[in-house]
């Protein structure tokens, strides 16, 4: 009970922020949208008219046709599933990875927390999209090969912010009463130190799937992404800057989507960030 109306309460607080707020609009326009994409979508965008390609906007087609003629509105809105679910799906392995490990290496300590840095430095020294370029490359385009690409270096970032947390956390005087009663390392870990050491990784998270949104139409612009005729905002521009002075439809509604989308998460993310600091009151 505690836990629902501490959500809640999390979730008025950041709704105070006015661009939390638009944020969280644009975002629920967007998982509708995702979610309902068969019942909303005016036309199956796969469905092809060769002879109406490249088409501009207009009243059968509000955002006109590419050029295989199919409806750019609804292949835009059927690529609403893959952008959330890539950015969700890839936030959800880095972090529970990242919670993983991070937290065990600073609960830990020792030699475990020196191995865990170090091995953090070596990953991070690779450039995190230059490698999943080279994974998806190597792997094929797919949606599970595009997680995965996204998700090798992801964890690192969660994992170093958990470990700062649980670091400090440790260390406060009711975690040592915890302790000076017998708890248990795994529940002390779990019940004391995790649930006070969390509020930055959600922070970090809410950005992080703005850049898991970003780097999945960079994939998919590269031909590198799920594989077509499935329709992606970044495979959509890449199909449609071929014709950008001819057609610029094609290149400015998946630009617009992908804007407004990363807008969104950004926003939510000052707004949660606020929320969530004791120091600032939120307006």
């Amino acid at each position: 009970m505690s836990e629902g109306s501490g959500l809640l309460a999390l979730i008025r607080r950041t709704s105070r922020h006015r661009g939390a707020a638009a944020g969280m609009l644009l975002l629920a326009l967007f998982l509708l949208a995702a979610v309902f994409a068969p019942v909303i979508a005016p036309r199956d965008p796969l469905a092809q008219s060769l002879d109406e390609g490249l088409s501009g906007p207009s009243a059968s087609h509000w955002l006109g046709q590419d050029k295989f003629g199919r409806d750019v509105l609804s292949r835009l809105i059927h690529g609403a599933r893959l952008s959330l679910a890539v950015g969700l799906g890839t936030v959800g392995v880095s972090l529970l990875i990242g919670l993983a490990a991070g937290s065990l290496a600073g609960f830990l300590g020792g030699a475990a927390d020196r191995i865990f840095t170090g091995a953090c430095d070596v990953l991070l020294a690779f450039p995190g999209i230059l490698l999943a370029i080279g994974i998806a490359a190597v792997r094929g385009p797919s949606f599970g090969n595009v997680l995965f690409a996204l998700s090798v270096l992801g964890w690192v970032g969660y994992a170093r912010v958990i470990r700062t947390q649980v670091l400090s956390v440790k260390t406060r005087e009711y975690v040592d009463s915890a302790r000076a009663v017998g708890t248990p390392p795994m529940r002390l870990l779990l019940r004391h130190i995790l649930p006070n050491a969390i509020s930055p990784i959600l922070v970090e998270a809410t950005f992080g799937i703005a850049r898991a949104i970003v780097a999945e139409a960079g994939l998919s612009f590269l031909g590198l992404g799920v594989a077509p005729p499935a329709p992606s905002w970044g495979s959509m521009i890449g199909e449609g800057r071929h014709f950008l002075f001819v057609a610029p439809h094609l290149v400015t509604a998946p630009g617009a989507a992908i804007l407004l989308t990363v807008m969104a998460f950004n926003f939510i993310g000052d707004g949660l960030r606020d929320a969530l600091d004791v120091r600032i009151e939120t307006r």
